[in-house]
């Protein structure tokens, strides 16, 4: 008998490429209700799960199990109450209980809603010579096998793919990040925006370039 061909699983979370054949009962691990972003925090509303940073929040694993899917699952609505919350900033200019020297957003240049954006500050932060020269150290070399499946990391794709096949135009993907704001979600690179979270997921990518399982 002939092996049907693998599709992708819709559920948010998985998107795992299967077959009937291995599709067993507790095969796909996934999201059953959606986010909650509010003051830069996004949260699963399901397993209360929680991150800054958007590819971070994505990796969250799935907390429930089930079959794949290729049908597009209804979200449950997430409740209203207790919405996740930034930690407020003190007046009268005292220190955070998270300095900005110990926020890694801050520390790597990204927008941060407990102390503002530090992208263009010109304060220097506080770095270690110890770290200082972790930057400077030549990237180790890693060896990759060109017939090993490997997936995408970059935004937007997630595929999986050969290094043998890869090339220029083999990715399609966001090079910018995503944008939360006023209840919108969307990409700053495309500047498209939307307001429900999987119009935000099914956002067509919109630069092409190489596959990259290593990227940040």
């Amino acid at each position: 008998m002939e092996k049907s061909s693998a599709v992708r699983c819709q559920r948010i979370g998985c998107e795992a490429m299967f077959t009937e054949e291995d599709n067993t009962d507790d095969s796909c691990r996934y999201h059953p209700s959606g986010p909650i972003f509010h003051d830069g925090m996004k949260e699963w509303s399901c397993c209360k799960q929680r991150s800054h940073d958007f590819s971070l929040f994505l990796a969250i694993p799935g907390c429930k199990t089930g079959k794949h899917t290729t049908e597009k699952p209804v979200l449950a609505k997430p409740a209203p109450s207790n919405p996740p919350r930034a930690v407020p900033i003190p007046s009268g200019g005292q220190n955070n209980n998270a300095p900005i020297e110990n926020c890694s957003r801050c520390r790597q240049g990204f927008f941060c809603s407990d102390h503002g954006s530090q992208g263009k500050s010109s304060k220097p932060l506080a770095v270690s010579n110890a770290e200082s020269s972790e930057k400077k150290a030549a990237p180790v070399k890693k060896i990759v096998n060109l017939n090993e499946d490997r997936i995408c990391k970059n935004k937007g794709c997630g595929k999986t793919y050969k290094e043998k096949d890869n090339h220029e135009t083999a990715c399609e993907f966001h090079p910018g990040p995503a944008v939360f704001h006023d209840r919108l979600r969307g990409w700053k690179c495309c500047d498209i925006h939307v307001k429900e979270f999987d119009e935000f997921m099914e956002i067509p990518p919109c630069t092409k370039g190489w596959h990259n399982a290593d990227a940040s």
